[in-house]
């Protein structure tokens, strides 16, 4: 590529426009320059000025385009499953079996709080290698992960969304969706905002305009925007959500959203609908994992009655939320 021009580079990899910028180059400018001038173009002085050098420039700038191909490939590993291998309790007890979470599935980990929930969680997160308190080990697709699986920060296969989403930068929703989709190289930009828009809205308690501020966002307002951004953008394989319940948010539609685009989901709730719609529950106690339960046909059977109630409890929020007289009757029906 050093002796290509930049028209030619400009031509294959428009994009390449960004990493100019940051130098203040104007690719326009340098027509049919080849890259290898560039140094003596520009000048030592020149790139001294802006903190670099001309060789540092050049391995920047080939470092640059391999991330990119990173994100336009999407997540580097196709991930399958992940395993739970055995570590200890709060009381250096074994856990006494594996676990294995498949791709399109949902596990919920239930128990007590304070009882460990998050620190599973966490050890899935960093795919621990019985480097954390537990000493348990995360397998992916049957095999322990390398150092780059784990620590490297390009093309990241998990996504962990926390009980408190709080956004620092001041952009619109809009804009904080489309700079997202600009980095991910997808096509079609804006379908793919909207989308992500429309079904934010679909899930949030409450709907919110496409230039209202993230900083602005409520609660479950965030939590629903970053559930569709990561179902429908990111390339993460794997979502691990924290309490969902607490957001304020359609967890059912939302599960759903996560599922239907393959991905494998775990999320720690206390909410037994949300249990239940999982098609595995994790028991945690006193820091281990102390039982593995599939979700059985009559527990589906008791799901319907529970889904029928909170249908119920959701609309009577939504009355008080309007100012509506409550009829706490509807409750019996």
């Amino acid at each position: 590529m050093l002796h290509m021009t930049i028209d030619e580079l400009m031509e294959m990899m428009p994009w390449i426009a960004d990493f100019f910028s940051s130098f203040a180059i104007d690719p326009s400018q340098l027509g049919n320059k080849r890259l290898e001038e560039l140094g003596s173009i520009f000048g030592e002085d020149y790139f001294e000025e802006k903190g670099s050098d001309y060789q540092t420039f050049i391995d920047g700038f080939f470092q640059f385009i391999e991330q990119v191909k990173v994100l336009q490939q999407g997540s580097v590993f196709t991930v399958e499953s992940l395993t739970v291998l055995p570590g200890h309790n709060k009381s250096g007890e074994k856990e006494t079996f594996s676990v294995e979470l498949k791709k399109g599935k949902v596990t919920a980990i239930v128990g007590p709080t304070g009882s460990g929930k998050s620190r599973l969680l966490a050890d899935i997160e960093s795919l621990a290698q019985e480097d954390t308190p537990t000493k348990r080990r995360i397998l992916v697709n049957g095999r322990a992960p390398d150092d780059e699986e784990r620590f490297s920060t390009e093309g990241h296969f998990i996504a962990q969304l926390s009980q408190n989403m709080n956004f620092v930068m001041d952009l619109s929703v809009e804009d904080f969706l489309t700079l997202h989709a600009e980095s991910r190289m997808v096509d079609e930009i804006s379908h793919i905002v909207q989308k992500i828009y429309d079904t934010a809205n679909i899930l949030a308690g409450e709907p919110f305009s496409r230039e209202t501020p993230v900083t602005e966002l409520s609660g479950g307002q965030s939590r629903a925007l970053m559930i569709a951004d990561t179902a429908l953008l990111s390339p993460a394989s794997v979502v691990l959500i924290d309490e969902i319940e607490n957001a304020g948010v359609d967890k059912i539609k939302s599960l759903e959203l996560l599922v239907s685009n393959n991905k494998i989901v775990l999320i720690s709730t206390h909410d037994p609908l949300l249990a239940l719609s999982a098609d595995q529950r994790l028991v945690i106690k006193n820091g281990g994992i102390s039982k593995l339960l599939n979700t059985t046909q009559d527990e589906k059977k008791h799901l319907e009655s529970l889904e029928k109630i909170d249908r119920k409890i959701s609309h009577l929020r939504n009355q008080l939320r309007t100012g509506e007289e409550i009829d706490l009757s509807d409750l019996l029906v």
